[in-house]
């Protein structure tokens, strides 16, 4: 009954002002009534009763409108804190003069300055008093009582997002977790209370705080924690033996319906501890509002991505153009549902095929494109020479130059940090790209942005890892030293929006990745993740380096000249550059390598082009497999001992 009654004056405002004010009219009567009783000592003459009978309307009125220009009718009274204790405060001060200055001018004469004194005092306490008290009540009344299904946890990290999961635990009826304690790094807090739960100790102690609580659930309250923090503090939680869940980052919380609420799982992303993304939206927003963008490689995961991401911006329309026909259904019904007020055309079309983008293009007219369609998967294009020859280096052509035709105004290509002195076919084919487009800049603004890996994208370590890992291993990696940049896909998208509203036409912006991360330290933590042991539940495999790959990858090229933008994150590089004539000829010639076959001369071409590029002995050996259709055989231009 009592629950239905609080959620009665919850939910409807009219109910809930008409209490509000009731109960405030009252406390001012009855803080009058005892102000004249307290200075008189509850001995009250005519004269007292006759002065108090002229005070008790002059107080309702004057008071009565003085709190409802400060609004406390309209205070939430569940969330009353401090500074709606100072408003209250300032309110009655305010009601008090007013009606003292009534007071000496119709009252009776003889007025005890005392009773005005009392009265204010009375009235301020009383009427902070009753939201802490109607506070407190309501906690009572609508926390659900305890029972076999509650969750003992303790909450790792007692600063400021642990005390706001302990308050909203302890308000959420839904939720059925009784808090424990705390956990905190920092030894001076051990001891001591936050909000009557204990901080039982430090994240060493845990092994034996959790003996001493059987089933304990931790939920780690840290969103600033760094990648190495949150690998110490899974540690902490498998040494214990407890499951383990977080709440959200910043980010998250601006988007989320509530901390509780958002209590999930530890993802790999956490370990890598990247910061926040802060960006410039209204840039964002001036670019992309009421503009019709196109996406090439729609359905992959940055191209998926990136329609999510611009969509928040308010385009006219996104037109996103995309081969495969399944995962480009599967976003289009996405789209539809998250973001029904935006047009999202699903265009289905390879980027070889000049004429489907012509008519694309023709159809929609966009003034914005992000060109997000390769192939990426190093080793699959080290033995698909002439495939990833055609998709990244003619298929980039065919959009760029179609884009120029049809009065695309910005050409934002998503590049790699293979293509930094590359050693494998795709990240040859990337640099490629990025000279073609920057040797295009007539009309257009062409620029590149150049990233390391995405975390969770298609055909990345982490889905394999995880597979691996529900199959009981072994987990594969290729070497112990192998380390990578990795990103998340959200963060990499709005560094790639950023970056298109920096550019002027032929930059190559690099994206900061920050760390490398060895693969065999992601390996292990995605296992310690799952609940498992490395080395012990699931072991770990070295396979050996596969074709076309580095031990290291780089961001930079040593011929380039870093600049600095005003984005932390974002820097352009400056590198040599190809005339449009030049790189027309290489085009048809690219061409027609590719139409004959001829491996050789391909990897020649293309190597002229890139000298920095050092071809694996895998393509080198490949070369001697295909024999082009109309020229001489590669053993006549290719000498033996390269090789070998």
């Amino acid at each position: 009954m009592l629950r239905r009654a609080f959620r009665t004056l919850e939910h409807h405002t009219f109910t809930s002002r008409l209490f509000i004010w009731t109960i405030q009219l009252t406390i001012v009567a009855v803080c009058g009534i005892a102000a004249f009783l307290l200075r008189f000592e509850f001995s009250l003459g005519r004269g007292e009763l006759v002065r108090m009978a002229w005070a008790l309307p002059i107080w309702l009125v004057a008071k009565g409108l003085v709190f409802r220009a400060f609004q406390l009718d309209r205070g939430t009274w569940k969330f009353a804190s401090v500074p709606d204790m100072l408003r209250i405060g300032a309110a009655n001060l305010a009601g008090s003069a007013v009606s003292a200055g009534i007071i000496v001018l119709i009252a009776p004469p003889g007025f005890s300055r005392a009773v005005c004194l009392l009265d204010l005092l009375l009235c301020a306490q009383a009427t902070a008093s009753v939201r802490l008290v109607a506070r407190m009540f309501r906690a009572a009344i609508l926390r659900s009582p305890s029972s076999s299904d509650s969750k003992d946890v303790l909450i790792y990290g007692a600063g400021t997002a642990g005390v706001m999961l302990l308050q909203e635990i302890r308000q959420n009826q839904a939720l059925a977790y009784n808090v424990r304690g705390f956990i905190d790094d920092n030894p001076l807090k051990t001891g001591k209370r936050v909000q009557t739960v204990p901080i039982l100790g430090t994240g060493s102690d845990l092994p034996g705080i959790a003996s001493r609580q059987k089933g304990t659930l931790v939920l780690l309250a840290i969103p600033s924690a760094t990648g190495p923090d949150m690998i110490r503090i899974l540690q902490h939680c498998h040494q214990a033996g407890v499951r383990f869940k977080t709440v959200p980052g910043i980010g998250e919380l601006l988007t989320g319906a509530g901390l509780a609420k958002q209590i999930r799982e530890v993802a790999v992303e956490d370990l890598l501890g990247r910061k926040p993304v802060h960006l410039d939206e209204s840039a964002i927003l001036h670019k992309l509002q009421g503009a019709v963008v196109v996406v090439t490689g729609a359905a992959g995961s940055i191209g998926s991505e990136l329609c999510r991401q611009i969509a928040r911006f308010e385009p006219r329309a996104i037109v996103a153009y995309e081969a495969a026909e399944t995962p480009l259904f599967e976003l289009q019904q996405e789209m539809l549902a998250l973001f029904p007020t935006v047009a999202f055309h699903a265009e289905i079309g390879n980027i070889l095929d000049e004429r489907r983008l012509s008519e694309v293009f023709v159809r929609h007219k966009p003034s914005i494109l992000y060109h997000a369609a390769a192939y990426k998967h190093v080793p699959m294009m080290e033995s698909a020479l002439f495939t990833a020859a055609e998709n990244n280096i003619l298929g980039t052509y065919n959009v760029a130059t179609a884009a120029l035709k049809h009065g695309i105004v910005d050409f934002v290509m998503i590049s790699s940090d293979k293509a930094v002195r590359p050693t494998n076919v795709m990240g040859l084919t990337k640099r490629v790209a990025e000279l073609l487009i920057k040797s295009l800049q007539t009309g257009t603004r062409f620029a590149s942005v150049r990233f390391g890996n995405v975390l969770g994208s298609n055909g990345s370590v982490v889905p394999i890892f995880k597979k691996q890992i529900v199959a009981g291993g072994p987990v594969t990696v290729t070497h112990s030293e192998m380390r990578r940049f990795f990103m998340t896909i959200p963060e990499a998208v709005q560094l790639v929006l950023q970056a298109s509203t920096m550019s002027s036409g032929g930059e190559i912006f690099v994206l900061n990745m920050g760390e490398p991360v060895r693969i065999v330290d992601l390996a292990r933590n995605l296992i310690l993740l799952s609940g498992l042991r490395p080395g012990e539940d699931i072991q770990i495999s070295f396979t050996g380096v596969r074709p076309g790959e580095k031990l290291y990858e780089e961001i930079s090229a040593a011929d380039e000249n870093m600049r600095e933008t005003y984005h932390e994150k974002i820097r352009i590089f400056a590198g040599p550059a190809v005339s449009r004539a030049e790189m027309e000829r290489f085009i048809q010639a690219i061409r027609r390598l590719c139409t004959i076959r001829d491996a050789a001369h391909l990897i020649l071409e293309l190597k002229r082009l890139v000298p920095e590029y050092n071809p694996s002995s895998h393509v080198l050996h490949r070369m001697l497999q295909i024999e082009p259709l109309d020229a001489p055989p590669i053993s006549a231009y290719v000498q033996p001992e390269v090789l070998q």
